[in-house]
């Protein structure tokens, strides 16, 4: 398997991204809200989103190394990408996600 997935390949692929979060904080709030506008425009019917409150299970920061939070974790497709912050910077989170910056109509 190559080190990062084609562009092609993402086209098609099915993302579950985990979100980790420290309680109900307005940077937490608006990870949230950035996360979920982006996949329904740019992921619709292919995404799985799993949200990790830290406040409540602690332990789960270790499964992924998280040190900072919020920080977005594209789980599938491997490899794993982490993306820290409140996910607003939508050219540096589609970066992140390896997803073209501009969506391609048909011809």
């Amino acid at each position: 398997m190559s080190p990062t997935t084609p562009l092609e390949d993402l086209d098609a692929a099915s993302f579950h991204l985990r979100l980790y979060v420290a309680g109900q904080t307005p940077r937490s709030a608006l990870a949230q809200a950035n996360l979920y506008a982006l996949c329904e425009a740019r992921l619709a019917g292919r995404h799985s989103i799993e949200v990790v409150d830290l406040m409540d299970e602690p332990s789960r920061a270790r499964t992924d190394g998280v040190i900072a939070v919020p920080t977005l974790v594209r789980v599938s497709p491997e490899p794993t990408r982490k993306i820290v912050g409140d996910l607003s910077d939508t050219a540096r989170l589609l970066a992140g996600l390896e997803l073209p910056a501009a969506q391609t109509g048909p011809a």
